[in-house]
């Protein structure tokens, strides 16, 4: 099958097995489903389930991401889903002569995304840095590309020094992390020369790459508004990918959360998969 560009239309198995702890009754909030930008591409939806089969209210969130709110009784509570999304085949569009926006005529919606949040401190020593080492970059897809290539080769991925609260900027005085590190410290310089940039978590698997040796997770990438449009960069790989399905988009993670339990829990089963398969 192929698509108007006669490019290859590809299939893509998507799936989780997440399972936490919990020692009393708790109120756990998800984002775990395809965005809806991307739910018309399911082949026939999404098998998502709790178990226990507990009542859930479905919502909306401010930023358009599909969340969820489940009261959960004291025990092991498992989120797991499964489906196959239609993908283009294409990787990451590339469209390096693509302007930056004055902040003059900045559509509405996307001023959120210049302006400080919780995991992206613009209001920092990292605004006289991006200024001081990207202000003489080109303005536009080349500046970013520069931010991508300073931040890949700044930071060190290491799964073990993984920490749920760590900054932008203390990542990048720590100088190592993970993809969401990765991503709030460019999201973060960007926001510093008044680009538009947003958190994504999504599957992004090994497709059109050499397979990881690390057990498959979700990714964080970001997404910068340019001419008229959002586009997706990468800062971890720093390479254009085939296959972002993304799950939400925020200012940072914080916004963004797989699940977020108000109260006491443990992690005891993590499993995520994102794999080609055959249509």
């Amino acid at each position: 099958m192929a698509n108007e560009e006669g490019n290859r239309l590809m299939f893509i198995k998507l799936g989780y097995n997440i399972a936490l702890g919990l020692p009393v009754p708790t109120t756990i909030v998800y984002v775990l489903r395809v965005h809806p930008s991307r739910t018309a591409d399911l082949v026939s939806g999404e098998n998502f389930r709790i178990e226990p089969s507990l009542p859930v209210e479905e919502y909306l969130d401010g930023f358009g991401n599909r969340c969820g709110r489940v009261n959960a009784p004291a025990g092991i509570i498992r989120f797991t889903n499964d489906a196959v999304i239609r993908d283009s085949g294409e990787p990451d569009r590339w469209i390096p002569t693509e302007p930056q926006n004055d902040t003059t005529s900045l559509p509405l919606n996307t001023l959120a995304f210049v302006l400080p949040s919780r995991y992206c401190e613009v209001d920092s020593e990292l605004l006289d840095f991006a200024w001081s080492t990207f202000g003489s970059t080109p303005p536009g897809w080349q500046r970013i590309q520069a931010i991508c290539d300073f931040v890949h080769q700044h930071i060190r991925f290491d799964y073990m020094q993984a920490r749920a609260n760590r900054t932008a900027l203390e990542t990048f005085r720590e100088r190592v992390g993970v993809c969401r590190d990765f991503t709030h410290l460019a999201v973060t310089l960007c926001r510093c020369l008044n680009f538009p940039a947003r958190y994504v978590t999504g599957y992004l698997g090994d497709i059109g790459v050499v397979p990881s040796p690390d057990p498959m997770d979700f990714s964080a990438w970001f997404e910068v508004f340019l001419g008229n449009q959002w586009y997706a960069f990468d800062a971890r790989h720093n390479a254009r990918r085939i296959g972002r399905v993304p799950i939400g988009r925020g200012r940072d993670a914080g916004d963004v959360p797989i699940t977020m339990a108000f109260g006491k829990h443990t992690l005891e089963h993590f499993q995520v998969v994102t794999e080609q398969v055959e249509s």
